[in-house]
């Protein structure tokens, strides 16, 4: 296994420390080894190895989503991961065996429907699919921090252009109401009401 960076290691031997990414920052490497995460906060983009080396969007991980438990069984890594908005992870599992493997299940069980609503984001009419990646991003107080228009348009697979087009319509429409957060750019906050979708 590959030793921590220092800023995940503790002073104490055995525990290790949360972390804290910023949009953009990878959190592993396809083929890698190192821990099971757990999402807190934000959101985490998968990516698959492809046969010439580059990397192509695999799945999406929100807040309550385990990431890397394929290193307890396989010892690596099978995607790779970087911070689409500004995450927190903790190490997984969290506690005893019995309670990590609740959490798995259960774990497991969500990322089956995430993955079929992932699916779902890929076909269609383009704004339906827009407005579905929304919905699946937006919090419980009505507030969604978008990805940048390129890794829209990777999940949704859509032209970036269509989807530059599409978040400005839906700010028109008053679907999308621009929102300062500190330490989020400016296009990308928004307050969100789904009930102006009405088109």
């Amino acid at each position: 296994m590959c030793p921590l960076p220092s800023n995940e290691r503790s002073s104490k031997p055995g525990i290790r420390l949360s972390r804290t990414l910023e949009a953009g920052q990878a959190i592993y490497q396809a083929g890698g080894d190192g821990l099971a995460w757990r999402v807190r906060h934000g959101v985490v983009r998968l990516d698959t190895p492809t046969i010439n080396g580059e990397t192509t969007f695999a799945s999406l991980a929100i807040g309550g989503d385990i990431l890397g438990c394929e290193t307890l069984l396989f010892g690596c890594y099978t995607f790779t991961a970087s911070a689409l908005t500004r995450c927190e992870l903790n190490p997984w599992p969290e506690g005893e065996p019995a309670i990590a493997g609740e959490a798995l299940l259960a774990s497991l069980t969500i990322a089956q429907r995430r993955a079929a609503d992932i699916v779902a984001l890929r076909g269609g009419q383009a704004v339906d699919r827009v407005i579905g990646l929304i919905r699946l991003l937006t919090d419980s107080a009505g507030q969604v921090v978008l990805p940048t228009r390129q890794d829209i348009a990777d999940i949704t697979d859509l032209r970036f252009e269509t989807i530059s087009r599409i978040i400005k319509s839906l700010e028109r429409a008053r679907v999308l109401a621009p929102l300062r957060i500190a330490g989020v750019h400016a296009t990308r906050s928004f307050q969100v009401d789904l009930a102006a979708t009405a088109y």
